[in-house]
């Protein structure tokens, strides 16, 4: 017999022995009667799943671009720090339907090693890949420009963003993988802003930033969204100032974040999930997504895009 079923029998037999109390009066066995149950506020709505698009290689991104009604999704095609000139960008439908798998692709329209972030600035498409920001014809694919921010150190650039005025914002998460796949953090956090003359600063550097990944800009705010890989935090910051302020925590491990219709959506990695946080509270509209990275959003539909890093896969959901 074991221990701790032995101590459970004597336990029973202890209480079995013991002596019956006699009932108080029913004066003092009065008890207020009970309470019948609270009705719950009903659940928020969840999104649904519309189609499931295949045959991407690591993607990492999804952006809508309204000007032409479709999707363009990056894929890494391997290492993510990797300098192997192999990554693409695909032309999706809304429909689901891969118009052109490697519209752009590293050794045919120029360089392009591991692409993640990506940002429109009307036939413009600005792409992050690792250490340089380079740019290519929306509608053409051809290569425009590239630009370096290695002599800044950069580490490992993630996402990004362009703003009314043509300035550049481009997260570095900071981190590198060594020769068996775990993850390092030299850091630092930082994100940089590069002008429309094409000069490159440090717009912010921090332990504040927490390993910062998804940036979007929250123009009815007037303000941009960052969140984090390396904290559970939804963050807020303006230019002016010194340091980003937490909006909303949540489980951490995030990626994306898009402006969608006014909510502040955002992927996170450590729960599979989609979640709307603009309330500051984490209301879960898509789950069992595992591994969504840079999520986007077509206005156009109110859907959200989510790229399936290990799933090789892109999700369509219709938001409620």
């Amino acid at each position: 017999m074991r221990v701790t079923t032995l101590y459970t029998a004597l336990a029973v037999a202890a209480a079995a022995c013991k002596p019956v109390d006699k009932a108080p009066p029913a004066s003092q066995s009065a008890q207020p009667p009970p309470q019948p149950p609270q009705p719950q506020p009903p659940a928020p709505p969840a999104a649904t799943k519309v189609a499931v698009i295949l045959g991407f290689l690591t993607p990492v991104a999804v952006l809508h671009d309204t000007a032409q009604d479709v999707y363009f999704v990056s894929s890494v095609n391997g290492s993510a720090t990797a300098k192997d000139d192999n990554g693409f960008i695909s032309r999706v439908r809304p429909d689901g339907t891969v118009e052109n798998l490697k519209f752009i692709e590293g050794g045919r329209n120029g360089t392009l090693n591991a692409p993640k972030g990506l940002a429109l600035q009307g036939d413009t498409l600005w792409v992050s890949d690792i250490d340089m920001v380079r740019a290519f014809n929306a509608r053409t694919g051809t290569a425009l420009d590239s630009i370096s921010l290695k002599t800044l150190g950069a580490v490992f650039l993630n996402d990004l963003v362009v703003t009314p005025t043509g300035a550049l914002y481009i997260t570095d998460t900071g981190i590198r993988f060594d020769d068996i796949g775990n993850v390092l953090h030299p850091g630092p956090d930082r994100l940089f802003r590069i002008g429309v003359d094409r000069a490159v600063t440090v717009a912010l550097r921090g332990d504040t930033l927490g390993r910062p990944t998804g940036i979007a800009l929250d123009g009815a705010n007037k303000r941009f969204v960052i969140v984090q890989l390396g904290g559970k935090s939804v963050l807020a910051w303006r230019p002016t100032d010194k340091a980003p302020s937490v909006i909303a925590r949540g489980p951490g491990g995030f990626d994306g974040v898009v402006i969608a219709g006014g909510r502040i959506l955002v992927s996170s990695m450590s729960d599979s999930t989609v979640s709307s946080y603009e309330t500051g509270q984490e209301v879960k509209l898509v789950t069992g997504v595992p591994d969504p990275a840079a999520i986007g959003y077509d206005a156009k539909r109110n859907r959200v895009l989510i790229p399936i890093i290990q799933g090789n896969r892109v999700e369509i959901w219709q938001l409620p």
